[in-house]
């Protein structure tokens, strides 16, 4: 799955226009490296977002494209949460 969408629908970004921005500016790391929108992302990944003040570290736990909105936070982890 693209990581804008998986940023999307795991609603840990609200809308996938800002996902690519952040991914776009170089706030959004998969296992260690800066990552395009379009990078794939895998049960297993790590993704690290620097949001503003905010860092957050999430391994993705799985990539279905079909949950609904109750089960988002299903599709990740959360490993390390800093800032505000």
């Amino acid at each position: 799955m693209r990581l804008d969408k998986f940023l999307k629908l795991s609603r840990i970004i609200k809308r996938r226009t800002l996902a690519n921005e952040a991914c776009a500016g170089g706030r959004v790391r998969v296992n260690g490296k800066v990552a395009k929108p379009s990078a794939k992302v895998k049960a297993g990944d790590v993704i690290e977002l620097s949001l503003g003040q905010r860092t957050l570290r999430v391994r993705v736990t799985e990539t279905d494209g079909h949950i609904g909105k109750q089960d988002a936070s299903s599709m990740y982890s959360v490993m390390d949460q800093k800032g505000e």
